[in-house]
């Protein structure tokens, strides 16, 4: 009860609810993870952002939330290709290491070569200095199967209740 007390005194000191609406950008769910407009999600947890010729990859936050603190992420090199679900890279935390996978397939022309040096970018902003990968889409109508903000903010809600 404290417990409750305190969290309900602490969102209200910060104007925060579940209801709340701090930008038109971003959204809240239960776990505070963010969720933005603008970009498709995988199911396993990659965003993608489509301008122009370019798709930017990186993993979501709600993926970096329950990996803890990345430690260490392997990136292909640029001129490669991936396939949409294919593993293109990994990412090492404390807590574990897992795959990355592209939501779409087509040419690597860049790296996120920053994250050598300062992998916690992951943790500190996934959904801008913390992007992994751009590729050039072979099929930008693959783009089309994946889940925008609404979708993807249910299917986490719905399961991180299964867990």
């Amino acid at each position: 009860m404290a417990l409750r007390v305190w969290a309900s005194s602490t969102a209200n000191a910060l104007r925060l609810s579940s209801k709340a609406s701090l930008s038109p950008a971003f959204s809240l769910h239960r776990c505070f993870s963010s969720v933005l407009d603008g970009l498709k999600y995988a199911p396993s947890h990659e965003w993608v952002k489509h301008e122009g010729p370019v798709a930017t990859v990186g993993i979501t936050d709600h993926a970096q939330d329950h990996l803890g603190e990345v430690v260490f992420v392997d990136l292909p090199e640029p001129g490669g290709s991936v396939s949409k679900g294919g593993s293109f890279g990994a990412v090492e935390s404390v807590k574990a290491t897992s795959d990355i996978n592209c939501p779409v397939s087509g040419e690597i022309v860049e790296v996120n070569t920053k994250l050598t040096e300062t992998p916690g970018l992951v943790n500190s902003s996934p959904y801008e200095d913390g992007w992994m990968i751009k590729v050039k889409p072979s099929d930008p109508s693959e783009l089309g199967s994946l889940m925008g903000p609404k979708e993807y903010t249910k299917f986490c809600e719905e399961e991180d209740a299964a867990h």
